[in-house]
């Protein structure tokens, strides 16, 4: 369990760690000097039971509340520390704000400096306490009188044998928002170099577990990292867990690159983004808050500055909360439910606080009806409702990798719910629809196919990007490639060489025309990347060229061949195989390297790859032609 000191400048907040622990985490000559905290501080201690207790010591100073923020996220239970002489302080008020913005439930009232006052004076400010706390996620918090700084307290005895109860219970019961299971994430909070060792950062794990040899990110920034050796709870150890202070050493990355705010994470959890929609609280303190308004956003260990677009109305009234798009002067990385609080333009006040909907938020329809049924389903889902909410606001389903990014939980620690309809797609990873979505995608396809068919019933079909842009233009290539491979399967579609049609299209020949053919398809067979003009087939066979050129075209729209340009067809072998060769080359090439590798000459290979342009296997950019994302000859 990691404790995390709370209070007003000067109420002891050290020298009760120290009292606990025996550790000064006062390290800086400054600090020293002024008598004051400046930095955030670490101490531990361990259990009868062989785990650690560990400290994080914040500073009290009003100016030095961003420190603070840092540091409380980081926490799982608050140690708020009060001076029996002083009582109640603005920053006791505004560190209390804090830790219930960030979602901090359990902790303790030390009451301390308890030896400089009468009892009188003890129970007038424990009375006080208690009813400020009575309306607060703290109101069965006890209240303990301590004096650190006298010898063998029994005060502190008593606190200290709280703390180790809440850590037992916590070890116990398990810590629901600080998965094992779920991938690694740690919040940066400080990073310095160690000699004969490099670079090494410290933080708590909010998700995941580390391990020495791991390949992780350094986030915004995406510099890739080696775990050289891992410390948890101030111990060398083989795995850091989730809701530990891990110290990390770090190969692949340099001091400099590094700085508090970071974020150490696993491959699967979102990128940085400058659009975060949360759900937002404003405190009843000041006036309301309104379109574009400026704010200091502490989330994780991270400051930033952003402005705020109302997704609900043109103000939120103190007191109020609402759905809220944070736009941030520089990428962030947070993850659906992460916690943060808010604080004024001049960074002097907290005003509010919330969590985290979605880390990946659009700048465009932001307000949408469909947009914010959305954000209420991911609310629900961090609620505790599951997938279920999710996948009915998606209309397009909803990939694994989605769910991944949303949950921060890899693969096989989640279910789809059990009436979604689950496709498979490539290397491991799956689309789900809820099952009137499905219907209506299924449904979308068959529709224009057979429209497709009815107006034009001499054509083989449409190809797949094509079949795409008719049907749902705005589905990503990937699920594309899923829906129709699905329907494909269950017989729904069929496919003839690149031609998707419905199982009962077929395109016609008589009994000659398809002798003409048996005849016609071994000569472009022979001739691969050169074959025959229709000119010369029909004079090798003595048979017309219109009968020639009738038939291939009939060939074509079963996609048994395709027409280059007019009277030359290549076989779809050949086809698919110099589609092969572009996908081979990087999936780009320009016309000379084209012909190098074909052994064509020049304008045979441009007529071959304008062929592959106009099929929509790859589009020009330049001298070359590249290939379209996802695009494969001959399927999805």
């Amino acid at each position: 369990m990691i404790v995390g000191t709370a209070g007003h400048i000067d109420h002891g907040k050290t020298s009760l760690v120290r009292a606990l622990t025996g550790v000064d985490t006062d390290r800086l000559k400054e600090e020293k000097a002024r008598g004051i905290s400046i930095e955030l501080g670490y101490a531990y201690t361990p259990l009868p039971d062989g785990e650690v207790l560990g400290f994080i010591d914040v500073p009290g100073h009003e100016k030095l509340i961003h420190t603070m923020a840092a540091g409380a996220v980081g926490i799982d239970f608050a140690l708020l520390v009060i001076a029996a002489d002083d009582g109640i302080m603005p920053q006791t008020r505004e560190h209390l704000a804090i830790l219930s913005m960030l979602g901090v439930r359990r902790g303790v009232v030390a009451l301390s400096k308890a030896d400089r006052v009468d009892a009188a004076r003890l129970a007038a400010v424990t009375q006080e306490i208690s009813q400020w706390l009575a309306n607060t996620p703290f109101a069965a918090a006890e209240t303990v009188p301590v004096s650190a700084t006298t010898p063998g307290d029994t005060g502190v005895a008593a606190l200290r044998e709280q703390l180790t109860q809440a850590a037992q219970a916590l070890h116990t019961s398990g810590n629901a928002t600080r998965r094992e299971d779920a991938l690694f994430r740690l919040a940066v909070d400080r990073v310095f170099t160690l000699a004969g060792h490099g670079t090494v950062v410290t933080g708590t794990a909010f998700a995941g577990t580390v391990r020495v040899g791991d390949n992780l990110t350094v986030m915004p920034q995406g510099l890739p990292v080696r775990v050289r050796s891992v410390h948890a709870q101030n111990r060398p150890v083989e795995a850091g867990r989730a809701g530990e202070r891990c110290a990390l050493n770090l190969a692949g990355v340099e001091r400099d690159q590094l700085r508090r705010g970071n974020w150490i994470v696993a491959a699967g959890l979102p990128g940085p983004s400058t659009h975060v929609d949360v759900e937002l609280r404003w405190l009843e303190d000041g006036a309301p808050l309104t379109q574009w308004f400026p704010l200091h956003v502490h989330l994780g260990t991270t400051h930033g500055q952003a402005r705020t677009v109302l997704l609900e109305g043109d103000t939120l009234a103190p007191g109020g909360t609402m759905r809220v798009q944070l736009v941030f002067d520089a990428p962030v990385c947070t993850m659906p439910g992460d916690r943060f609080i808010v604080r004024n333009p001049q960074a002097t006040a907290t005003v509010g606080g919330g969590r985290v909907l979605d880390p990946a938020a659009p700048e465009r329809k932001r307000r949408s009806a469909t947009r914010l049924a959305w954000l209420d389903a991911v609310a629900r889902s961090l609620d505790g409702e599951g997938l279920d909410a999710l996948l009915a606001q998606s209309a397009f389903g909803l990939t694994s990798a989605r769910v991944v990014a949303l949950t921060g939980l890899p693969a096989g620690q989640w279910q789809w719910p059990a009436n979604a309809v689950v496709l498979a797609g490539a290397e491991g990873e799956s689309l789900a629809f809820a099952p009137q979505a499905w219907d209506a995608v299924r449904t979308r396809v068959l529709d224009v196919l057979r429209d497709y068919h009815a107006r034009l019933p001499d054509e083989p079909g449409l190809d797949a990007a094509r079949l795409g842009r008719m049907t749902w233009p705005s589905l990503d290539a990937w699920r594309w490639r899923v829906v129709v491979q699905a329907m494909l399967r269950d017989g729904a579609l069929a496919r003839t060489g690149a031609w998707w049609h419905l199982p009962t299209h077929r395109v016609e020949m008589t009994d000659a025309e398809s002798a003409l053919a048996e005849a016609l398809t071994p000569l472009l067979a022979q001739g691969r990347f050169d074959p025959p003009w229709v000119r010369d087939m029909g004079r090798a066979l003595s048979v017309p060229e219109e009968r020639v050129r009738t038939v291939l075209r009939k060939l074509a729209r079963q996609g048994r061949v395709h027409q280059i340009v007019k009277d030359l067809f290549f076989d779809d072998a050949s086809v698919q195989t110099l589609a092969g060769m572009i996908a081979d080359a990087g999936g780009k090439v320009e016309a000379g390297a084209f012909r190098d590798a074909t052994g064509l000459g020049r304008k045979r290979a441009i007529q071959i790859l304008e062929f592959f342009d106009r099929a929509g296997y790859t589009r020009r950019v330049g001298d070359w032609h590249v290939r379209r994302p996802g695009a494969e000859w001959g399927a999805a």
